[in-house]
């Protein structure tokens, strides 16, 4: 029972959104790490608003106003570029894993006028970015059948979870090996340094004593 409750805990915890909204200025980019395994799909959806100094509060941006996405795959390849409008949304799909850098900002400066612009963004990873309404009327898939595809999606987004963390769990195990083995040699390296010290501060005392005739 209690492994069912940590599968169905692990499940909603895969199907939580990524939403904030944040400000930027004119030519300002704002960037935002997601870790994801591979062969993921992640969508982003964002709309822009504008504060009116006159009305003193935040309104949706003008069609007019620009902004560009650009992700780049844990090795800084990039793998999506495009510019688009005030409110959108951008779609990729991961082919390694690891961590995905977000970047989101203008790509014009004659618009702000000086303001503060608001961006709502909201990442959906997984099967949550799966506009399930569209494929059940695509396919012509029933209320159960839906679910029964959602069940599934979930139980292959878990599978992939799982192979990432091992991944990550094997690297961290090289890092650690290798790092502990450095300490190692690095601690005999300053062993062997303070022995042929002291040998040579022996040799040298002695013949210093024998010099002055002191032995």
């Amino acid at each position: 029972m209690h492994c069912v409750k940590v599968l169905l805990a692990f499940v909603v915890c895969l199907g939580t959104t990524r939403g904030l909204y944040f400000h930027i200025s004119e030519t300002e980019v704002k960037c935002f790490i997601e870790e994801v395994p591979a062969e993921t799909m992640i969508v982003g959806k964002y709309k822009t608003q504008l504060f009116e100094e006159g009305r003193q509060m935040w309104l949706p941006s003008s069609p007019g106003i620009g902004m560009h996405v650009e992700v780049k795959n844990p090795f800084g390849k990039v793998m999506l570029s495009r510019h688009y409008s005030a409110e959108g949304r951008f779609t990729f799909t991961s082919h390694d894993s690891g961590e995905h850098t977000i970047c989101i900002g203008t790509n014009t400066t004659r618009w702000f006028g000086g303001n503060k612009l608001r961006v709502h963004l909201d990442i959906q990873i997984g099967e949550q970015a799966v506009n399930y309404p569209e494929v059940a009327a695509r396919e012509k898939l029933g209320e159960l059948q839906l679910r029964i595809r959602q069940l599934l999606d979930q139980i292959e987004q878990i599978t992939k979870e799982q192979v990432y963390q091992r991944q990550r769990e094997e690297r961290f195990r090289l890092v650690s090996d290798s790092t502990n083995a450095r300490v190692l040699w690095w601690s005999l390296g300053q062993t062997i340094i303070l022995i042929l010290m002291g040998i040579w501060q022996m040799r040298h005392l002695k013949s210093f004593f024998e010099a002055k005739k002191l032995v």
